[in-house]
């Protein structure tokens, strides 16, 4: 350990080296051992804190499917009122609300016990999650691309949680302040502001607003996001098992880039949830977030250091099947749910009503909206069949 300079603070030399030798400490990859890379009682017992912190997300994300289920559940109830409430009178809608923050905080938790490049791609539980709970509270169709799709996404999560990084110590400040100054994640943070605002602009100026060029936005900012949510909740599990963390400066700074790059993220996903379906959205979302996430992790917190080639492939490959279900669970469902039932809204303000839609008696789904050129009957008081 270093020694304490007369002064009564450390030394620029016996600092550095402390934080070096805290960082020796953080990473098991290396020789290979007993139960290194395989679900053995030995690996059970030296990633419990890493199992806890993939208990904690598994669940964050499986009550934020709860939580977007029963949302969508007061929409309908909403929607099949006659007379139906203002949205925030639902207790349902808040009962969404509520449990979509405590999902949100079992997941922020889960980045102070566990490494973010096990974290981040669990995120396919959330999809996963809310394909099955749709079926059984919504009653929505389970396909054959959705079973495909889950049993994908469920070994690849088997394969990630086996294989992810073994980072076996909390993170203290001053490790934090280590990484912060440290050249490859100063390199990494200029790169990511130069193609940051190379976006910006031809979104901005010039209006490209396709897909890829809004959801690229949204994954570099999710990557200072997952590097200052793991920095924030490291430093207050830290505090609470060890010593008091939240003196240090570099806490609120990790805190207010945390807060700050997640306005901003989720300005983008909006935008781009208003102008593509959310089946392409989710899963271009999800392979990016998580690949920002990943290489984030892999550069500032250095999770891979000491990693061999196999368990490195073993994980990508684990990540690739979590990506490729994904893509399956949402696949299409979008034009399924637009062949469902049609719900009469009611009169809209300053629109002419032609009439209710009724049901086909001749086929399974409702009739088709009036065609506007009929509209001219509507304005005669005439009624149009369907």
């Amino acid at each position: 350990m270093a020694a304490l300079v007369p002064g009564g603070s450390w030394g620029t030399g016996d600092a550095t080296l402390a934080a070096l030798n805290e960082l020796s400490q953080n990473f098991t990859y290396g020789a290979p051992g007993p139960g290194n890379g395989s679900l053995s009682g030995e690996w059970y017992r030296r990633n419990q804190i890493h199992l806890f912190g993939v208990l904690l997300a598994v669940l964050g994300n499986l009550i934020i499917s709860i939580s977007l289920n029963i949302q969508k559940y007061s929409h309908l109830q909403l929607a099949h009122q006659e007379h139906p409430r203002p949205l925030f009178k639902s207790v349902s809608w808040w009962g969404g609300v509520v449990l979509m923050a405590v999902g949100e905080i079992g997941n922020f938790a889960a980045y102070g016990f566990a490494p973010i490049t096990l974290i981040a791609p669990l995120g396919c539980m959330c999809v996963t999650g809310s394909a099955i709970i749709s079926v059984v509270f919504l009653k929505e169709n389970l396909r054959a691309s959705d079973l495909l799709g889950m049993t994908l996404a469920f070994a690849g999560t088997y394969l990630l949680v086996n294989f992810a990084p073994n980072v076996t110590q909390p993170i203290s400040a001053r490790t934090i302040q280590y990484y912060f100054v440290g050249w490859k994640f100063l390199i990494y943070v200029i790169l990511e502001i130069l193609i940051f605002c190379i976006l910006l602009y031809f979104h901005k100026r010039k209006g490209m607003k396709h897909i890829v060029i809004l959801l690229t936005l949204v994954a570099l900012l999710a990557s200072l996001t997952v590097i200052s949510v793991k920095a924030v909740s490291s430093m207050i599990a830290f505090s609470v098992t060890d010593k008091m963390q939240l003196t240090y400066p570099i806490f609120y700074i990790m805190f207010i880039i945390m807060v700050a790059s997640c306005v901003f993220q989720v300005k983008f996903l909006n935008q781009a949830t208003k102008l593509y379906n959310t089946t392409m959205v989710v899963p271009i979302n999800h392979i990016f977030f998580t690949t920002s996430a990943i290489i984030a992790g892999i550069i500032f917190y250095q999770e891979f250091l000491g990693a061999t080639f196999l368990p490195i492939f073993i994980y990508l490959f684990g990540c690739f099947l979590s990506f490729f279900g994904v893509f399956l669970v949402t696949r299409n469902r979008e034009k399924e749910r637009l062949q469902q039932s049609y719900i009469d809204l009611g009169d809209i303000p300053g629109k002419q009503m032609l009439d209710r839609i009724q049901p086909d008696s001749n086929g399974l789904s409702y009739g088709t909206l009036p065609d506007g050129s009929d509209s001219t009957k509507s304005q005669s008081g005439e009624k149009k069949e369907v």
